[in-house]
């Protein structure tokens, strides 16, 4: 057998072979690709497990941080807005409002602030071995709905105090069933903002220097220390800015599903809106996510 018959051959056996797995830079502009991510569905548990282990891993207080946070700031959340501002909550108990928003709120900016850097961190693994970029943003959000349960516990331990023993008149009822699909849109908000900043901070890296002065901001407007019908109420002029805010409306929402009262604001018209809004987001973030993915290694 020559040896242009053996190319011959081995060009004929290479044709036949079927691969497993195609690795290609020719992607869809938005593309979820549900399919490899379930591929690597391990991967993307390790690496929820490895944002809970380290965080606090070398702390004092460890996994304690998870309920101060929230309970420190519900107190001084109560002490100006509430004491000193005399912002009114109705019948729902000071701190208890202040512990429900600070808590949607944290799971929400976790979020968002661990998805806004996902390019700038991972450049080193993203450099050296291939998997799908989605799952670190995706394991991102996944590890702060665990620490997002742990809060609830503090805050249903509270309720059932309030409720039980200091009399106040909240009752949990039918509207809880909202409860979960507040939860989502948080990590919807959360995930395509992130997704779209995290592309913008390779090119420009001053939005990793604005972006804790922008979500503090962001945090007053979305009425997180106080109803949206006091803001409304005491500053008529500027409601929109709260009004048309689709996170005050998903912290509102939130709160609604646990006490609604009188005090707070609920419409299907506006959980339907921001419902819409936070897919079209997340749709925006995922097609300029997997666009950047491509080239981001020459520029971060």
């Amino acid at each position: 057998m020559n040896l242009e018959t053996r190319i011959y051959q081995k060009q004929n056996d290479d044709q036949d072979k079927t691969w497993l797995y195609e690795i290609s830079a020719k992607r869809k502009f938005i593309d979820l690709n549900l399919k490899e991510i379930w591929r690597y569905r391990d991967l993307l548990m390790l690496f929820v497990k490895r944002d809970i282990t380290t965080v606090y891993k070398q702390t004092v207080l460890g996994p304690l941080w998870f309920f101060i946070q929230p309970l420190f700031t519900s107190v001084i959340f109560t002490l100006i807005f509430n004491n000193i501002a005399s912002i009114s909550t109705g019948i729902i108990p000071a701190f208890l409002f202040n512990l429900a928003g600070v808590t949607a709120w944290s799971n929400f900016k976790e979020s968002l602030t661990g998805t806004s850097s996902t390019f700038r961190v991972n450049a080193n693994i993203f450099g050296k071995v291939y998997f799908p970029r989605v799952i670190v943003p995706l394991s991102k959000v996944f590890s702060n709905l665990l620490k997002f349960a742990i809060q609830m516990l503090i805050l249903i331990g509270f309720y059932i105090y309030y409720a039980k023993f200091a009399g106040a008149s909240i009752r949990p009822g039918i509207h809880l069933l909202l409860l979960p699909v507040y939860v989502l849109l948080m990590g919807i908000y959360g995930l395509g903002l992130g997704m779209l900043i995290s592309t913008l901070t390779t090119k420009y890296r001053d939005l990793s220097l604005l972006m804790n002065f922008v979500i503090q901001l962001l945090m007053y407007v979305s009425a997180v220390p106080y109803p949206i019908s006091q803001f409304k109420e005491n500053a008529p002029e500027y409601s929109w800015v709260v009004e048309y805010n689709p996170l005050a409306n998903i912290i509102e929402g939130f709160r609604y599903s646990l006490f609604a009262t009188d005090t707070l604001q609920f419409n299907w018209e506006s959980l339907i809106i921001t419902f819409v809004i936070g897919i079209v987001i997340f749709f925006i973030g995922l097609a300029f996510f997997n666009r950047t993915e491509k080239t981001f290694i020459d520029t971060v």
